[in-house]
């Protein structure tokens, strides 16, 4: 039986693979750390965090397995610096209080095109922390790095929209990794991943799904 924790359980995959999670019957509990309170369940532990000032000693960091899914655009973050610290900062440090408490699975929502060397902020931000969490040595580490993730937010992205739409229209031309990530089948494979990941490094491109 498996405890699992999911940072970003808010966002369009977190949320998916929170309810993925909760009916599993594999997981006993799942940790979610959000800022506002979620919908209560009786497998669900819920403290409400301020992401900046994460407690490192609480006892609900111990679980067997993590799923990251914390993510923001630069646009909504308002500065490159603010942007870094919710996709790199705050992520890594989750990942690894995680792994100082004993966690030995650990699944990431990367992105297609992620490179710490990369000349765009967002795909070096991506690959800086692909590096971190490999640095941590988890027994088991699954990076997906989907490419333009379809489904729905609540958050409203125009530009995201059009981007949508516009990869949809062409999907029949387009190679598979350059055609829209089905949401719900990125969270599926981070909660299985986080349930029972392989040991070793594996990582997941965007064409796995498409």
């Amino acid at each position: 039986m498996t405890r699992i924790l999911i940072a970003g359980a808010t966002g369009l995959v977190g949320r998916q693979a929170l309810t993925l999670a909760l009916a599993d019957a594999r997981v006993t509990q799942v940790v979610a750390p959000t800022r506002r309170p979620l919908e209560p369940h009786p497998k669900l532990l819920n403290p409400v965090v301020d992401f900046a000032r994460l407690a490192a000693d609480a006892p609900w960091w111990a679980v067997d397995g993590a799923i990251c899914a914390l993510g923001t655009t630069r646009a909504t973050a308002g500065s490159a610096a603010a942007f870094r610290k919710v996709d790199l900062d705050h992520a890594r440090a989750i990942a690894g209080t995680v792994r100082r408490h004993g966690a030995t699975r650990f699944a990431l929502v990367s992105s297609a095109g992620a490179n710490p060397r990369s000349r765009f902020l967002y795909l070096r931000t991506k690959g800086e922390l692909e590096q971190a969490l490999r640095n941590l040595a988890f027994p088991a580490l699954t990076i997906l790095r989907p490419g333009f993730l379809g489904g729905h937010r609540e958050e409203v992205r125009t530009g995201e929209r059009v981007m949508g739409a516009l990869l949809g229209a062409l999907a029949p031309v387009l190679p598979r990794r350059m055609r829209i990530s089905r949401s719900e089948r990125v969270a599926e494979v981070l909660v299985e991943a986080a349930v029972a990941g392989a040991p070793g490094v594996e990582v997941l491109e965007a064409g796995e799904f498409v």
